[in-house]
């Protein structure tokens, strides 16, 4: 049985420890230590890195009773190992976070956690009721006083016949010691990770988004260090739009909306003209068979052009897009059945689509110059 560490003290960084076995597995050595202050992947946190010995640390995961550190090297003897303590302070921070915003989320709105992921750059956790935004707005308030008031986040390991006497939150049912974390008047709830000593340690709690999950939502949280660093990020691209928008950074909003506006505009005028363009060439435009290649246009054009083409000609072929991205293509007659002519052009042009009789329409990953071969090689 290893010896937590981490349990006697979250801040330990640096300890020596007796190597009990060393094996080699799939993912590298799988060593266990007498004692260890590496916190193995589990209730959503991720396993601890860092050293032992000259062997880094990769990942730290439970077995048992005992714990498994993923390693680089073989070690043996005694050792002196050292956490990614960076790492660990910011998963506490997190950890410590989503049990101070799910406490507050369940006595608003009775909401259980039903799922919790630590990711490398958020926290998302899934509540199994609905949430309003008023409700969600008053949780984060709430969450970021708690923080303020630094509150002790404490151990609590209740007897058998006292557990009874706790309310506390819990995801699935427990066998043996439960172990609850605590903070006052915020949340009680059973969890086998780190956390900091007092809540004034996290900084800060930042909802990002909120989408409904499966009965309830799903909530996206920025928390601690990673709060800093999202905001740091957010604040720069806000600042290189508004100087692209030649805009303050509080009047973004507006000043998109006017470029999307005048985008909105400008498409529509260059739609008309597009088809302006592609009428005069459908009325210069004779023969059986007949192929346009219109750079950059978008699926629509090809559709519009095709079918404009096939008034004057047996088989019309529109091909939008460029060499570098693909074409887009739609194949339009009002008398031959094209069917069979998009099978073949998607076998030799690496593509893909359908339809009907009369127009198939799809996408070609080939060159200009082989679609010109296949088209120019076709027997209709």
């Amino acid at each position: 049985m290893t010896q937590r560490l981490y349990y006697e003290n979250q801040y330990t960084k640096n300890f020596t420890a007796t190597v009990v076995s060393c094996t080699e597995g799939k993912r590298g050595f799988e060593i266990i230590l007498d004692k260890t202050a590496f916190f193995p992947e589990g209730g959503g946190q991720p396993g601890d890195t860092g050293f032992i010995g000259n062997s880094e640390v990769i990942d730290t995961v439970e077995s048992g009773d005992d714990i498994i550190h993923i390693c680089t090297k073989a070690v043996s003897g005694e050792v002196d190992c050292r956490l990614d303590f960076e790492k660990r302070f910011t998963n506490m921070q997190q950890h410590t976070g989503e049990h101070i915003f799910s406490g507050i989320i369940h006595s608003i709105c009775g909401c259980d956690n039903v799922g919790f992921h630590m990711g490398e750059h958020s926290i998302t956790v899934d509540f199994n009721c609905a949430v309003t935004q008023e409700q969600l707005d008053e949780a984060e308030t709430l969450s970021n006083e708690a923080i303020y008031k630094n509150i002790p986040v404490e151990a609590v390991y209740p007897a058998d016949d006292e557990l009874c006497n706790y309310d506390y939150r819990s995801k699935k049912e427990i066998k043996g010691q439960v172990r609850l974390t605590r903070i006052e008047g915020v949340d009680l709830c059973a969890c086998c990770g780190t956390h900091v000593a007092f809540t004034g340690e996290i900084g800060i709690i930042k909802v990002i988004s909120m989408a409904n999950y499966k009965s309830g939502v799903r909530i996206t949280l920025q928390i601690g260090r990673k709060a800093l660093a999202d905001y740091r990020e957010k604040n720069i691209s806000v600042h290189e739009i508004s100087a692209l928008l030649k805009a303050k950074t509080e009047e973004i909003t507006p000043a998109v909306e006017r470029v999307l506006n005048q985008l909105q505009k400008s498409r529509y005028k260059y739609s008309l003209l597009k088809k302006e363009i592609f009428a005069v060439k459908a009325n210069d435009t004779s023969g059986e068979k007949f192929i346009a290649f219109d750079d950059g246009g978008e699926a629509e054009d090809a559709r519009i052009f095709s079918d404009m083409l096939a008034e004057k000609v047996g088989v019309a072929a529109v091909f939008s897009g460029n060499d570098e991205n693909g074409y887009k293509y739609a194949i339009t007659s009002r008398t031959t059945d094209v069917r069979n002519i998009g099978k073949e052009l998607n076998a030799a042009c690496s593509g893909r689509g359908g339809g009907k009789p009369d127009m198939v329409q799809g996408s070609v990953a080939a060159k200009r110059e082989e679609i010109e071969n296949f088209w120019n090689n076709i027997n209709l």
